[in-house]
């Protein structure tokens, strides 16, 4: 399979195959858990049918025709478009206020739009947006970012799509961009008189939310992790079960189709809790595969980020490393119960096109990034 990836590749471009196969890995593995939910119908009482595993099939062959097409596009012209790209997604993101928003059933947020059947997420479009107009301007005030004045606008910047997410209830979307920011402005020239204030100010802010944006419920959420079995409302009856049904799979699972009765149904298990259906499916053992997948994933992004020809390349890659590696932690711990139920997706294996089709995109321009580096050295392999 190799071999037929590298035809695409030429003197004057190259894939980076290897995280485009991981990618390719996942979301495989992906589609035929969310097949076996359905078929099994133990998540029946969520409407998970057919159309389900058939989303997430065309999502995935989607995703990787948009992530190959970009991957032809130098990033340097794309974040040129800013003014373009920039102005729609905030305006979609503004839709969801309005009679277009869409509460999906069970959810916290206000964060989707519905035309019709057909329903999809602003925020994970703003994502990419911000990835690409952030590290822009960081590379454009580099020299000039530990001015007072100019640091206030970078932090602005990530304030307003963070501030707008936060509104819609999405709060788990919120840290994601947060994150981001942190790993982006943490690869540029910052001064160290920052890093040392920034811990104080992160905690007023975390104060803040706490007295003034946090409802009970979602404060009773955080506090339950440090209390376990103490829960009248049955708040952490959905992670008790995550963990009962992650544990259930043993060393090696029982197996894509097994009888429906065999397996454990949890809330949402095709969604944010998919990680505990592929723990009973593969048990200890592929489970332990899945996360090293996502590791390798995460740290081929990082590695790229140190191999790009300049530092918008950079700063791209670190925004793309940022939000997926807050994925990744942010899901995998709702399921171990080490942090809150939040709603956050695991990237490229949960169920949702907008996500795996946005996903995909920001591969995209990573691997772009790629393509267009001025060397050819890869802290994984050496090419020729």
């Amino acid at each position: 399979m190799k071999s037929a990836f590298k035809n695409l590749s030429d003197n004057k471009h190259s894939v980076d195959i290897g995280l485009l196969l991981a990618i390719m890995i996942c979301s495989v593995i992906s589609t035929l858990l969310i097949y076996s939910i359905s078929k099994s119908g133990i998540s029946a009482d969520e409407g998970v049918g057919d159309s389900y595993w058939k989303t997430q099939l065309f999502s995935m062959v989607l995703g990787i025709g948009v992530a190959i097409l970009l991957s032809f596009v130098d990033y340097r012209k794309i974040v040129k478009l800013w003014f373009i790209y920039a102005p729609v997604a905030l305006l979609l993101v503004g839709l969801t206020f309005t009679s277009l928003g869409y509460q999906r059933e069970g959810a916290d947020d206000k964060a989707w739009l519905k035309i019709g059947s057909f329903q999809f997420q602003p925020s994970e479009i703003l994502k990419i947006v911000f990835i690409l107009t952030f590290a822009y301007h960081l590379s454009r005030d580099e020299e000039d970012m530990n001015k007072p004045l100019h640091m206030l606008l970078l932090c602005l910047h990530a304030g307003i799509p963070l501030a707008i997410v936060g509104k819609q209830g999405d709060y788990g979307t919120a840290i994601v961009f947060a994150i981001m920011f942190v790993f982006m402005i943490c690869s540029a020239k910052i001064s160290w008189k920052y890093v040392v204030i920034a811990p104080f100010i992160a905690g007023a802010g975390i104060a803040a939310m706490w007295f003034f944006a946090l409802s009970e419920f979602h404060k009773k959420r955080i506090l339950i992790l440090f209390h376990p079995g103490t829960d009248p409302d049955y708040i952490e009856y959905q992670q008790d079960l995550g963990l009962s049904a992650l544990q259930s799979g043993g060393v090696f699972g029982k197996g894509l189709f097994a009888d429906p009765d065999e397996y454990i149904y949890v809330p949402e298990i095709h969604n944010d809790f998919i990680f505990t259906f592929a723990g009973q499916v593969f048990g200890f053992v592929g489970a332990v595969g899945i996360l090293i997948i996502l590791a390798y994933i995460c740290l081929k992004i990082f590695a790229n980020s140190r191999i790009s020809r300049d530092r918008l390349g950079r700063f791209i890659c670190m925004g793309a490393f940022g939000m997926i590696f807050a994925h990744c932690v942010m899901n995998i711990g709702m399921v171990l119960k080490t942090a809150p139920v939040i709603g956050v997706p695991l990237p490229f294996m949960s169920a949702g096109g907008t996500a795996m089709v946005s996903m995909y995109a920001v591969i995209g321009i990573v691997l772009s990034t790629y393509s267009h580096r001025a060397v050819t050295y890869n802290v994984f392999y050496d090419e020729d």
